[in-house]
């Protein structure tokens, strides 16, 4: 080792210095790529600071082997480097990784109107970008373990016994590697992509993220439904983009008997000749339903997607209420009560004549009404010139046994 730091600092200096220049031409190469290539110019920006970091370190390096290689304390400086070096080459690679997939994505957008080609690639490079980065990260941790004796050591001996650990380690980490094997499926089999619109869970919304353990929807609300990977592989749900957006919606009106479904048709058809939502391929308007005292008319219309049809539908259902408010009024809904009086018997005077069948045991004859007489008014003490005793023993007489 040397005594002089001069000694030191001259070629770490001059080691440095090389691979700056080295890292200047490399940039000027860049610089001309990047005018008339714009994945160039993106390469810079992401690889900038990995790049220089790894190229000073590199030349550090290279200086310090060469001036105290023979020293006691170079193995743990050395190794050191080597982690450094490891960790910044993993930033470069994940740095790379994210310019080639940004290019896909650039060059595959997805807000056009027929991006059906693109959502699948933009889901695919997402998936793909994240288990490189992960893959990139785990070879760079085990890279730094393996500099150490002790650790490789370790390494064979975990290596013959890798049966084993694999078993025990799938056993413990069951759903998590459950939902990583269930999103791969996802992407590659094409079943679900980003900006698909779908409904799950009784909720609508479109595919916002999918990762390799769960999925992120954007709800019409502004809220966020997180699912589980596994969810959509063991569970039904809707997408409504799978092979196009257009959609066809319904708007369905109960209405009076009065209505006219030609006067509403014809109207419908002006409405949708000034809607800038209607695309054009379908308007229909249909009586569905002609019972419990209503009718109930159906229109159907089309539009591009989902957001749009769902406005679409409220436009025509406001315009019809309208049309049947301001042009048939007897046509708006309602509820028939018939109203009838029954014939109210005549009152017989006491004493008449009954009718035949009329005769009673209270009512009919001069005998019964004077026995219902008894109940609605009992005589008191002294009326009639009765006494307190016939009048008890009357009502004995009348009163029900027990």
């Amino acid at each position: 080792m040397p005594d002089n730091p001069v000694d030191v600092l001259v070629p770490v200096a001059a080691s440095v210095g090389v691979a700056v220049a080295f890292g200047l031409l490399v940039k000027l190469v860049v610089w001309l790529l990047a005018r008339r290539h714009p994945w160039a110019q993106s390469l810079v920006t992401r690889g900038r600071r990995p790049f220089w970091a790894l190229v000073l370190l590199v030349g550090a390096w290279v200086g310090l082997h060469a001036t105290l290689a023979d020293g006691d304390w170079w193995p743990y400086v050395g190794r050191a480097l080597t982690i450094a070096a490891i960790g910044l080459l993993a930033w470069l690679l994940a740095a790379l990784v994210h310019v080639f997939t940004d290019l896909t994505l650039d060059r595959n957008r997805i807000d056009v109107p027929d991006n059906q080609l693109a959502r699948k690639l933009h889901t695919q490079a997402l998936i793909v970008r994240r288990l490189l980065i992960a893959l990139i990260v785990v070879i760079a941790i085990g890279a730094s373990l393996l500099t150490f004796d002790s650790v490789r050591a370790v390494g064979a001996s975990v290596l013959a016994s890798a049966g084993i650990a694999s078993i025990v380690a799938g056993l413990a980490a069951q759903s998590i590697l459950a939902n990583m094997f269930a999103g791969l499926q996802l992407v590659f089999s094409d079943a679900l992509r980003v900006d698909d619109v779908i409904v799950a869970q009784g909720e609508w919304g479109k595919v916002g993220e999918i990762t390799l353990s769960y999925v992120v929807l954007d709800l019409w609300d502004d809220r966020r439904l997180v699912l589980p990977c596994t969810y959509f592989t063991t569970t039904p749900y809707e997408n409504w983009t799978r092979r196009g957006s257009e959609l066809l919606g319904s708007v369905e009106m109960d209405l009076d008997w009065r209505v006219s479904p030609q006067r509403m048709r014809e109207h419908l058809d002006a409405v949708l000749a000034d809607a800038p939502l209607f695309d054009g391929r379908a308007s229909v308007l249909q009586v569905t339903e002609a019972t419990g005292g209503m009718v109930r008319v159906r229109v159907l219309v089309t539009a591009a997607d989902a957001p749009t049809l769902f406005d679409l539908r409220c436009f025509v259902r406001e315009a019809m209420v309208l049309f049947v408010q301001s042009e048939m009024p007897d046509a708006a809904p309602a509820q028939r009560v018939l109203m009838t009086e029954a014939a109210k018997p005549a009152r017989r005077r006491s004493g008449a004549a009954p009718q035949a069948g009329e005769a009673g045991l209270f009512t009919g004859s001069a005998e019964a009404e004077e026995r219902g007489s008894q109940f609605a008014t009992p005589p008191r003490e002294g009326r009639d010139g009765g006494s307190r005793e016939a009048v008890t023993e009357e009502v004995a007489l009348v009163a029900p046994r027990e």
